[in-house]
Parts: C-alpha cells; structure tokens; sequence
C-alpha cells in the first residue's frame, strides 16, 4: 500500500446539495425554500413575529417570583466533605469557604457555604460557615467536631454599602 492509494470509505464523505443550478438537480428553480415571501429570501429572521400582532409569549400571564434579595449560598453535604478528605483533596482540621472551594467542593456561593447534614462524617472537624441545617450541627459535633456560623451580608447589601460610601467620598470631597 502506498499513500497515494489511500482513500477513505465510500460514503464517508458526501458533496454539499449545490442548490439553484438546475431542473435536473431536484432542487432547482425555489432552492427547496418553497416560494415567495419573506421566509424565501435570505438574512430574514422571524421567529416568534406574528406579522405585527401581539406575540403569544407577550399575550400569556407571566408567573413566579425572583426574589433580587437572596441569599446566595453554595450548599455542601457532609459526605461530600468526608469524600475529599478520605481522598487527600481535603486537609486540616479547620474548613472555612476557602478551604472548601479550593477543594472543589463549593462552587459559586458569593454569600458564603450553606452545610448540609447528608452522608455521614467521621474525622474531628472545626467549621466556620455562613449557615448549617441541625443535622449538620448535630453530625459534627457527634464526630467530635464544631460549627461556628458568621453573620454573612449578602451580595445585593455589600454593594448598597459600597455605593453609599462612594457618594460620601464625592460629598467630603466636594466641602
């Protein structure tokens, strides 16, 4: 064999459809666009339009709540915490937000982490966390660990702090 024998499998390459040349190629004269109208032409989008009317999606009730004061907290289970320290991606007797997101185990959360009592937990921990459910607190300190939750101002605060410290900055500096 050379390597100008090479070539690959029949079938495993087809020519792109070259569409608008021709009667005897099947899809001449519309191009398989159909005719007329302004879905035939090209650059035209449309989805969702109703020829001017009122779109369904704009028509139709909208439903639910979006709460722009919550808490964002990244939640982690007991068994995931034991987990990493069995595997060494987990170390030290002391877990804050820090150690946990370093190990992977708490991703986002700008508020802080949220422990969760699921999975059962075996090493001598001490946490510092923004919140824990009971079960949690209660599977820690039956290892013999501890859970101390800091007071944690969320997000949507911080930057409402932030704001009005910066317009007391422009008011001081204007006097």
């Amino acid at each position: 064999m050379k390597l100008n024998d090479l070539t690959d499998n029949k079938g495993a390459r087809k020519s792109r459809v070259r569409v608008g040349r021709g009667i005897g190629s099947g899809v001449g004269k519309t191009a398989g666009r159909g005719q007329k109208g302004q879905k035939s032409r090209s650059g035209v989008s449309i989805k969702g339009f109703e020829g001017g009317q009122m779109p369904l999606h704009m028509r139709i009730p909208k439903r639910g709540f979006n709460n722009i004061f919550a808490k964002d907290y990244s939640e982690v289970n007991l068994g995931a915490i034991q987990k990493a320290i069995d595997s060494g991606k987990l170390t030290g007797t002391d877990i804050d937000h820090a150690a946990l997101k370093a190990a992977g185990l708490a991703r986002g959360g700008k508020d802080g982490v949220r422990l969760l009592g699921k999975g059962e937990l075996t090493a001598k921990l001490s946490f510092t966390v923004a919140g824990a459910s009971k079960g949690a607190i209660e599977a820690v300190e039956k290892a013999g660990g501890s859970v101390s939750v800091i007071e944690v101002v969320p997000a949507a605060e911080k930057a409402k702090a932030k704001k009005g410290q910066t317009l007391a900055a422009k008011k001081a500096a204007r006097a």
